[in-house]
Formats: structure tokens, C-alpha cells, sequence
């Protein structure tokens, strides 16, 4: 039976680290994956984690199954983050949150949920998006659209032409947005776009489904849920995708959430039924100990404390770095001007290079890079940006 299969095309990104990791070159630079690396070019463990694991190592006494969506103390954690610590969704019998094997494995869910209950209604994504919506939703059977979003020639959100296209979305579409940070680009919306945003999906009855992944990234967490918040204050139905894997670094914990926000109990009901056939069918039981980390530190003043300091200290390394990426491709003469690079937010920055200079970057200077150009600033360190910026001259003059 095995000889009829043929070999799969690589992941665009996680591919692209397995090719880094076989590449012999003692310079190779891997800024591929969305991974954050401290100054050194390791990814820590934080603090506030290990503490938070010392008191569960002790306490803990059961590793039974969790319910299908997970403690219900993990899901409160996650709505507080979310919608702010006085939101009526903490304890509203409207909002429901599942536990999820992290960011990806909420967007499957959703996708799984869209496609059978609501009978696969088309999902818009922005063009550009993250490299592995496609293949999520696609796995999930929902058919796919794009709106535009990012103008090249300016670097920055192509507003007008967004609306446009949303103002043409039929009734009972889903808009998938990103809610901060966006993937690839960097480029946010405001929060007067935003509220526009808001009033137009709620006037036209499309479901927004908000990719949330590195809250806490671009300016704080309380100040990057602002355009959530926005979005929850209007329309009386949404999704919320989120993950923990970058702002608490637990990657390979894979700790998530979807939360459904339905327009009264007795709907939030029957979506929860729902949503649990999902999941059985899927992994039938979320993962325990990621999600425990999580409610540890948020339910220890102390804890919480020092993860909004480490929190600080990821958010400041990036925007300091996309600083210095700026300043060193000015001192080695780059063609171009790559200011926008510090007008960005968040782990990636839409670098303006082609798939051309992608290619010779990662076939003939050891350089790693998602062929839409991404670069992740957080694997950039002061030992290797010299050699970036020159491989980058190489490339494009």
C-alpha cells in the first residue's frame, strides 16, 4: 500500500527550520519560525514558568482527564486576559472558552465548528496572512477568501481597500482578523479602524473570528486587547482564537483557547454542545500541565507580577532589535529605506525582500527566511546582525 505514496511538498516554515537544522554552516541564521530568542539566541524559559511549576510538582495530585473544554478556571483566566478584568464575559453564561492544544489547535476547532454546524460558510483571511491558515481551514473543508490589507508601497494597512472589500462580504460569512501583531506584516489597525471594522461586520451580520497569538508583543497586554475589546463592545457574536505559546514561551505545551461569544445563554448552550463533538472527535481531552502554568501564575500576585516584567523585557528586546536591523543595513550601505521596519509591531517584520531574494539568501549565505520575506526580529542578536546585513547587501545591492 505505501508505494503509491508520494512525498509531501515541506512545511513553508516549519520546512524551512528542518533544512536550518541540517545546514552544516557554523554562520547559518535561522529567521523563519515564530520563536522568540533572547539576546543570546536562546529561547528561555520564564521565570515566573519555572516558579509556577515548582508549586504544581508539589501540589498536583491527579493526572486524570480534563472535561472536554478543559477547567473552567483555565477558561475564566482566559476571558479575564482577553476581555479585561471587570468584562461581563468573565462569568457571562454568553462566553464560553475551550481549552485547546494551542493557537493552532483553536483555529482547527473553529474550523471544524464553522464547517459542520454552520455549514462551511466562506472565511475571508487578510492577503497577506500566516502561511498556515490556508492549511488549516482548508483541512477543515471551509471554502476561502481574501480581503486586502497590506499595501507594499507604503508598508503599511491599505484601510481603504480593506473596507471595500468587507463592505462586499455577504451576510453569514466569517472575516478572520488578527488581533494584534499581524502575521507577516507588523501592520496593525488603529483603534478608530477598529471600531469601523466593528460597526460594518455587525451592520452586514458577518461573524468575526480574531486570530490572537501574541498578546502582550507589540505595546502591552491590556493596550494590545484594545481592538478586541472594541470588536466585543459591537458585534453580539464573535470567536477568539489564542495562544500562550509566545507571551508565556510555552511552545511545546501547546496552550490555547477558543472562546465563542453567542448573543444570549440559551444559544451559548447549544453552540457548547456543539463544540465538545468537535473536540471529541478530534483530541477528545486538552493537555493539562500548560494550562495549569498559566492559571498558576495568573492566580499568584507575585507570579503575575514578575510575567508582566519578563513579558516587558520579550517586548522591549524586539523593539529594540528592529532598531538596530534599521541602523546596521544604513551602516552597510543596503540599497533601500527600511524605516518601517521600526514602525512594525510585534515578532515579524514584512521585509520588502522577494521570494528571488529569499532563495539566494538561503541557498548561497546560510540565511532563513519565509519566501513572502517575514523575517522574525526576535532571532536577530548583535553577533549575527552584521552578517545579516551583509548577506542582505549581497542580495539586493
Amino acid at each position: 500500500m505505501f508505494e503509491q505514496v508520494t512525498v509531501a511538498p515541506p512545511d513553508p516554515i516549519l520546512g524551512l527550520t528542518e533544512r536550518f537544522n541540517a545546514d552544516p554552516s557554523p554562520d547559518k541564521i535561522n529567521l523563519s519560525v515564530g520563536v522568540y530568542k533572547d539576546a543570546e539566541g536562546k529561547t528561555p524559559i520564564l521565570h515566573a514558568v519555572k516558579e509556577a511549576e515548582k508549586i504544581l510538582l508539589k501540589e498536583e495530585t491527579s493526572k486524570g482527564y480534563k472535561p472536554m473544554t478543559g477547567d473552567p478556571a483555565y477558561g475564566r483566566c482566559v476571558r479575564e486576559y482577553l476581555f479585561g478584568e471587570s468584562h461581563p464575559y468573565l462569568d457571562d453564561p454568553r462566553a464560553v472558552t475551550a481549552h485547546t492544544p494551542g493557537g493552532t489547535g483553536a483555529l482547527r476547532v473553529a474550523g471544524d465548528y464553522l464547517a459542520k454546524v454552520h455549514n462551511a460558510p466562506t472565511l475571508h483571511l487578510s492577503d497577506p496572512t500566516w502561511a498556515n491558515h490556508k492549511g488549516v481551514f482548508t483541512a477543515a473543508e471551509l471554502p476561502l477568501d481574501s480581503y486586502p490589507y497590506f499595501d507594499k508601497t507604503t508598508n503599511t494597512v491599505d484601510f481603504a481597500k480593506m473596507i471595500e472589500a468587507i463592505g462586499q462580504i455577504p451576510a453569514g460569512d466569517v472575516v478572520l482578523l488578527h488581533g494584534c501583531c499581524h502575521n507577516p506584516t507588523g501592520a496593525d489597525l488603529s483603534n478608530e479602524q477598529w471600531q469601523q471594522v466593528g460597526q460594518l461586520l455587525k451592520e452586514r451580520g458577518i461573524l468575526p473570528l480574531v486570530d490572537f497569538a501574541y498578546q502582550g508583543f507589540a505595546e502591552g497586554v491590556e493596550e494590545d486587547a484594545q481592538g478586541l475589546r472594541t470588536l466585543a463592545n459591537i458585534c453580539d457574536e464573535l470567536i477568539v482564537c489564542s495562544s500562550f505559546s509566545k507571551n508565556f514561551g510555552l511552545y511545546n505545551e501547546r496552550v490555547g483557547a477558543i472562546t465563542i461569544v453567542a448573543a444570549n445563554a440559551k444559544q451559548q448552550a447549544a453552540v457548547t454542545s456543539q463544540l465538545k463533538l468537535c473536540i471529541r472527535t478530534n483530541y477528545s481531552n486538552p493537555p493539562a500541565h500548560g494550562a495549569a502554568i498559566v492559571q498558576t501564575v495568573f492566580n499568584d500576585a507575585d507570579l503575575r507580577h514578575r510575567w508582566h516584567d519578563e513579558l516587558t523585557a520579550m517586548r522591549n528586546r524586539i523593539n529594540s532589535t528592529r532598531q538596530l536591523l534599521v541602523d546596521k543595513l544604513a551602516e552597510h550601505n543596503v540599497s533601500g529605506d527600511y524605516s518601517f521596519i521600526t514602525a512594525q509591531r510585534g515578532m515579524f517584520s514584512f521585509s520588502g525582500l522577494t521570494p528571488e531574494h529569499v532563495k539566494t539568501l538561503i541557498d548561497e549565505h546560510a540565511v532563513y527566511i519565509v519566501n513572502s520575506g517575514r523575517i522574525n526580529v526576535a532571532g536577530i542578536t548583535e553577533k549575527n546582525v552584521d552578517r545579516l546585513c551583509q548577506a542582505i547587501k549581497a542580495v539586493v545591492g
